[in-house]
């Protein structure tokens, strides 16, 4: 059971994840007819919001793994680094493509390039495909990883600007619904409840995916010591 910690989370995680799915389509209520375009489409707000908490979570891990190889040079650091790009890569597709069906179905445009929120958050993602690919096609030694360590760190002021955007530039992204102050945001019990299942197992899918991308990225690099040890004797 322990050495397959990370897969009992990321199982856990995607059943959750289902659960979420039947349980905003089929129990949770429908908002107000009045108060959006398309009320049906608003039942992928239960996928939506937790992937992109869960694509902030990468992309923090992605900063601190980044960090630590940066100015320490740490092995571990790297694999964070690893692991956060391929998790916000991942996570930030999803929340990408549910904000397409929402906004297809609600603005009639699956985006808006006048929007700050939308461009920024497309943006991370865009970023975390650069060093996924980047490492792919690259090969691994300092100066890659000194590269991509530093596209982390400074790719990673775009997570609080994407997160206060709608608090500064509403314009078509709505408003947060939670941790919004007294100026609204409430959420109706049963909905915010769905939400929350929603939040927890994105968090249990994330860092399953983290921990598991983690152990393959160490077993690669073993794997290359080994022929590194073969080559020379040779």
């Amino acid at each position: 059971m322990r050495g397959r910690f990370a897969e009992v989370l990321l199982g856990a995680g995607f059943f959750g994840i289902m659960a979420t799915l039947y349980l905003g389509f089929h129990w949770a209520p429908s908002v107000s007819i009045n108060a959006f375009e398309s009320p049906a489409a608003q039942r992928i707000f239960y996928w939506h919001v937790p992937s992109a908490w869960a694509a902030f979570i990468a992309f923090g891990v992605l900063f601190v793994g980044s960090a630590m190889w940066f100015f320490k040079r740490s092995a571990f650091g790297w694999r964070l680094h690893v692991a956060g790009t391929e998790a916000g890569l991942a996570c930030g597709l999803m929340t990408v493509w549910s904000g397409c069906v929402w906004g297809a179905a609600e603005w009639g445009t699956p985006w808006d390039w006048t929007d700050v929120r939308l461009n920024t958050f497309g943006l991370l993602t865009l970023l975390a495909l650069f060093l996924v690919l980047g490492r792919q096609s690259q090969p691994d030694g300092v100066e890659t990883r000194d590269t991509f360590s530093t596209f982390g760190l400074y790719g990673f002021v775009l997570v609080p600007l994407t997160y206060m955007a709608t608090r500064i530039w509403q314009i078509r992204h709505p408003g947060p619904v939670v941790a919004a102050g007294d100026s609204g945001g409430s959420l109706e019990s049963s909905m915010a409840l769905v939400l929350m299942i929603g939040a927890l197992s994105f968090t249990l899918f994330i860092v399953g995916h983290m921990l598991i991308s983690m152990r393959i990225t160490q077993l690669e690099q073993r794997l290359e010591q080994v022929q590194n040890s073969l080559d020379g004797g040779i």
